[in-house]
């Protein structure tokens, strides 16, 4: 069994080495038949259990579950570091980490041959993934939910793009009831609620994105790349933000960042914000309930953090703990319009991002010659997939066309952040061939 007595089977229960007795490996009906009272009370058991797995995680010297599978192996975390270190290594020369692995694994690797790269894909899924490119949602929920007991006993993939699936849906409340046998069955703390954004609240503008990544240090000095940003964003429909390589933050550089994503979302703009859940930990970590003299930027800034992440719970009881530290009345709570997260991307982008909208279908020549036109001044050519949601079948042989066009001309090509039912289909028609794959982590 793992390391989490929480998921110990109970006196008697027979052991066979297949892990934990969970609903679909018992044969027992999923939760999904539950009364409305029970799964409340099923989800509320989730999170306490998801909170308490996530204390251990942190305290282990090696990744185990949410780094790329163990067949891909995984490296042991590099020890705290203080803000003077940071501070140096921030002013040395600007050098960029090694680029991030995805989940999947679907990442071309230039050094071996792509077929001893890449893991096999059960049919099933490839099955699925052309069902759901055809608009056969239903069809595809149910393969993947009858696949959980089959195929998803040891591949994640099935899980993640139901997950996928219903956040692309607005379906929190199934996303919810999925959540707790996924962190049954796999030892481990389930995925956020995190959807992407409706297509009937999307911008009709779709292309070139600002982005700007922060790191390692959040201090004053993000000044003038602030500015920078502000500048840029005042021009466009989007504006993506990464924290992912950021290891420690300062009261100043947390109120310069507040009063830059204050502006922001003012301006009612799309904002794509990668990392914020790791930035929040951060930031939670240097503030202490009760320390009236310390300043309040970490606290207002934590605030708008799990705001933009929409975590009301989180919010209403770190504002409890700000009113018990300052005496003074938090923020409301708003749900954000118009902001979506995205995975910690530890490798910071190297170009403006080109935002791809939320569905790929037919008569998208146009969408295709504004990706040439970037392409023509980008290298890497880097296409955030992060708001899309499905890609039609024949558009997305169209975009294959396209790319390979580009990967033979010398560009490289790099889709970001795409859910596992697209990477799913993109892996199946060979474009793993033509670009590099990085599927959003769960």
């Amino acid at each position: 069994m793992g390391i989490f007595s929480l998921f110990k089977k109970k006196d008697g229960a027979p052991t066979d080495g297949a892990g934990p007795a969970t609903r679909l490996r018992t044969g027992e009906p999923s939760r999904f038949g539950l009364d409305e009272a029970e799964r409340a009370r099923q989800r509320e058991i989730a999170r306490a259990t998801a909170a308490k797995i996530d204390a251990i995680e942190s305290a282990m010297a090696f990744d185990i579950f949410n780094e790329p599978e163990p067949a891909w192996g995984s490296g042991a975390r590099r020890p705290a570091r203080t803000n003077a270190q940071i501070a140096a290594d921030a002013s040395g020369p600007d050098t960029l980490p090694p680029l991030e692995l995805a989940t999947t694994e679907l990442l071309r690797d230039d050094t071996a041959p792509q077929d001893a790269t890449a893991p096999q894909t059960a049919p099933v899924i490839e099955e699925i993934a052309i069902m759901f490119a055809n608009n056969q949602a239903p069809v595809a929920e149910a393969m993947l939910i009858d696949s959980l007991a089959d195929v998803g006993r040891t591949e994640r993939t099935v899980w993640w793009m139901l997950f996928d699936l219903y956040q692309g849906s607005g379906r929190q409340e199934a996303f919810d009831d999925l959540a707790i046998d996924y962190a049954s069955h796999f030892e481990t703390s389930p995925p956020a609620w995190n959807p992407v954004l409706p297509a009937a609240a999307e911008k009709p503008v779709t292309g070139v994105t600002p982005t700007e990544s922060f790191g390692p240090l959040l201090d004053e000095s993000i000044a003038p790349q602030l500015e920078r940003l502000l500048e840029r964003a005042a021009a466009s429909a989007a504006t993506r933000l990464e924290f992912g390589r950021v290891q420690a933050v300062t009261p100043e550089g947390c109120a310069r960042l507040l009063t830059a994503l204050t502006v922001l979302r003012a301006g009612k703009r799309e904002l794509i914000v990668a990392g914020a859940a790791e930035l929040a930990e951060i930031v939670r970590s240097t503030i202490e309930i009760g320390q009236r003299d310390a300043p309040e930027a970490p606290w207002l800034l934590l605030l708008e953090l799990l705001q933009l992440m929409n975590r009301e719970k989180d919010f209403e009881e770190t504002a409890m703990d700000y009113c018990v530290t300052y005496e003074l009345s938090p923020p409301s709570f708003e749900a954000p319009a118009n902001v979506a997260t995205a995975a910690d991307a530890r490798a910071p982008s190297r170009s403006d991002r080109f935002m791809l909208p939320v569905l790929i279908d037919g008569g998208a020549d146009k969408l295709f010659d504004a990706i040439d036109a970037y392409a023509a001044q980008s290298d890497p050519v880097v296409l955030d997939c992060s708001r899309l949601a499905r890609v039609d079948y024949n558009a997305a042989a169209g975009l294959h066309k396209r790319l390979r066009a580009l990967a033979a001309a010398g560009k490289t090509v790099e889709l970001r952040d795409i859910n596992h039912l697209v990477a799913a289909l993109f892996k199946l028609m060979g474009f793993t061939e033509v670009a590099r794959l990085f599927p959003h982590k769960y």
